[in-house]
């Protein structure tokens, strides 16, 4: 915790050390354009991430029966009991038709069960209660009376919480149990599982069927299936206005079939099937439409919504005379948000939201490089849903006007992964844009590698594990564009937001997190969004603007009610920089706030050294003239009062 100060102190000691002519910036107090409150901020991981529920394949999604290495992922038997993954002839529930078959052994020397070792460990805090649930039924009628134990323990199988409940042979019908779990210490790691066992002595070599395991820790503002409590407030503190959801590529599916479907994902868990995800595993979809929204409402953020348009990763395309049941599905979808009416609305209504959600924007599809199938797509989807919702924003996904498109989109996503140097030369990139009307999204953006000749190689060749001062410092600059384009620019995101350390299919990642106390890792680049996100005003400043190809860049805003003005500089090289601000107004304070980011070059915040490097506040001279060095790979944000 040291190293913040150390890096203040060298930033200090440059103020006394630079001699050469400052760079004069004289800011220009009438205001060129608002500043659009959606500007610069969020972008998700749900299961094992963001999603609370702590026990991996808690339903048996997407699996097949039989495959032991498939099926059983995460689940281990204990003392002497059988398991397999069946397809059950009496399934819990339609959309989950496979079930947890255990045979308990004829003799055991303690009570057989079996266990779920979570994701990559379960976290067991003495502060917390655990909510645990489950279902099961005898598939043939038995004698069997006797206990049925749910519990947490480590490793080395010492109980740390267990909570019982009789259960009978009789009960032929899916049968639900909930219990509470309430450890009596904490466990020093995440070395523990979940466990279920059955009291041997009354069972032996009987057959029991289990689905739909859960095991919940408190969640974020105590919601019922609700998010993890570190990661939200992670995001809360990052000051996001909006959110970009389902995500992009995750709305697509590999086909047709698995694309995500807003339906799928609403109503109890029960009815949730779940499906097999764009990276490699099965989703739960516990994390579903409802829950996004309720989250959003909670923190304050605003939806941008993204609806299935016809295009799967796999490459099909449907045309043109096949896409009405999809269009229909689209409408649906958007009718969670600001229709009081129709079925789907009646739907939210009936799951506790009566009310409907905020929602003004609607993207249509996702990053639609091969364009010569999205025209006839943007037309019948953004056609129809313009009839039903004329009063919301639909965002393009294809390259600005290539190729026309008809509606002409009033809104594009925008999306770009390059090198540090890359935004750095092309924080002018929308200076140039022809003010028509037409608004844009940055709705992904990273600097994810140092190499441009491969972005999407490995650590070895150039591509960043953890974002880094020089990558963080290169956004930045990207950003003070972007700010001083709001005028045509309504909205940015990093992305992709979240990462799980123990599996990543990419990097870097703004945040990074564990299951361990206290392990959610801030980047860099996090810090830099929030820096952003918290300190601009609700007018922009125009001001002498940075050189094109230089290394020093600024964006100035005010808030028109306090007074407030935000200059936001990056230095993007290790050479210090000095620079003058001449501010324009009667009376300035004689001192400003100054938040400053900066560390050395390929400085990043690790699991290992997560508080490597984060913002300083101070305060420095102010005044009419205010003088600055901005440090060697910093950003800074300097506050001051006017009137």
């Amino acid at each position: 915790m040291q190293l913040p100060h150390l890096v203040l102190s060298a930033a200090v000691l440059s103020l006394g050390l630079r001699c050469h002519a400052a760079t004069t910036i004289v800011i220009n107090g009438t205001a060129s354009h608002t500043i659009p409150s959606t500007l610069c901020r969020s972008k998700l991981s749900g299961d094992g991430g963001l999603y609370a529920e702590l026990l991996q394949n808690r339903a048996f999604q997407q699996v097949t029966p039989g495959n032991a290495s498939d099926s059983l992922n995460a689940w281990q038997p204990l003392n002497g009991a059988s398991l397999a993954v069946i397809a059950d002839p009496s399934p819990v529930s339609e959309a989950l038709p496979n079930s947890l078959q255990v045979t308990l052994p004829s003799d055991s020397s303690g009570s057989p069960g079996f266990s779920n070792e979570g994701y990559w460990g379960i976290k067991v805090d003495s502060s917390w209660t655990y909510n645990a649930s489950l279902y099961y039924r005898f598939p043939s009628e038995s004698a069997f009376v006797g206990n049925l134990t749910v519990g947490l323990q480590t490793y080395g199988r010492e109980v740390l919480a267990s909570n019982s409940t009789e259960i009978r042979g009789t009960q032929t019908n899916w049968t639900y149990l909930f219990l509470t779990l309430d450890p009596t210490a904490s466990a020093p790691t995440t070395n523990n599982t979940f466990f279920v066992t059955i009291d041997g002595a009354s069972g032996a070599e009987d057959v029991v069927n289990f689905a739909l395991f859960s095991l919940f820790p408190p969640t974020y503002n105590d919601r019922p299936n609700g998010m993890r409590i570190d990661i939200a407030e992670t995001l809360a503190e990052m000051g996001p206005a909006f959110f970009r959801f389902p995500g992009g590529n995750n709305i697509q599916g590999q086909t047709t079939a698995t694309r995500w479907q807003w339906n799928a994902t609403v109503g109890p868990l029960l009815d949730r099937p779940g499906r097999v995800g764009d990276w490699g595993y099965a989703n739960t979809d516990g994390l579903g439409l409802l829950e996004y929204l309720t989250f959003f409402e909670d923190v304050g953020m605003e939806p941008i919504m993204a609806v299935w348009a016809g295009y799967s990763l796999g490459g099909t395309s449907l045309p043109d005379d096949e896409l009405a049941p999809y269009i229909q599905q689209a409408i649906d979808q958007a009718s969670e948000g600001p229709l009081h009416f129709t079925a789907a609305a009646a739907l939210r209504a009936s799951l506790g939201h009566p009310e409907p959600f905020y929602l003004r924007f609607v993207e249509i599809g996702n990053e639609v490089w091969r364009p010569c199938r999205y025209p006839y797509r943007w037309h019948d989807f953004v056609g129809n849903l313009t009839v039903a919702f004329p009063q919301l924003n639909y965002i393009a996904t294809a390259y600005p006007f290539n190729p026309v498109l008809t509606p002409i989109p009033l809104q594009y996503d925008v999306h770009v992964y390059q090198t540090p140097g890359w935004f750095a030369e092309n924080s002018f990139y929308y200076d140039t844009f022809e003010r028509n009307g037409t608004k844009y999204f940055e709705g992904e953006y990273a600097s994810i590698s140092t190499n441009a000749s491969n972005l999407y190689g490995t650590p070895d060749e150039g591509r960043l594990r953890y974002p880094t001062m020089q990558s963080s410092t290169g956004e930045a600059a990207f950003m003070t564009g972007l700010e001083r384009n709001s005028d045509i620019v309504f909205a940015a995101s990093y992305a992709p937001l979240l990462q799980h350390v123990n599996s990543s299919q990419w990097s870097p990642d703004l945040i990074s997190f564990e299951q361990v106390a206290g392990s959610v890792y801030r980047s860099t680049s996090y810090y830099v969004q929030q820096l952003f996100a918290l300190n601009v005003g609700d007018e922009y400043l125009p001001s002498t603007l940075p050189a094109p190809n230089g290394t020093l860049f600024w964006t100035v805003s005010q808030n028109t009610t306090s007074g407030d003005v935000f200059i936001k500089i990056s230095n993007t090289v290790a050479t210090p920089s000095d620079v003058e601000f001449v501010l324009p107004f009667d009376n300035v304070a004689s001192t400003a706030t100054l938040q400053l980011l900066q560390g050395p070059q390929n400085s990043s915040n690790t699991p290992e050294i997560p508080y490597f490097t984060v913002p300083v506040t101070s305060t420095v001279d102010a005044g009419k003239t205010l003088n600055y060095t901005a440090p060697g790979y910093s950003v800074s944000v300097l506050t001051v009062h006017t009137s």
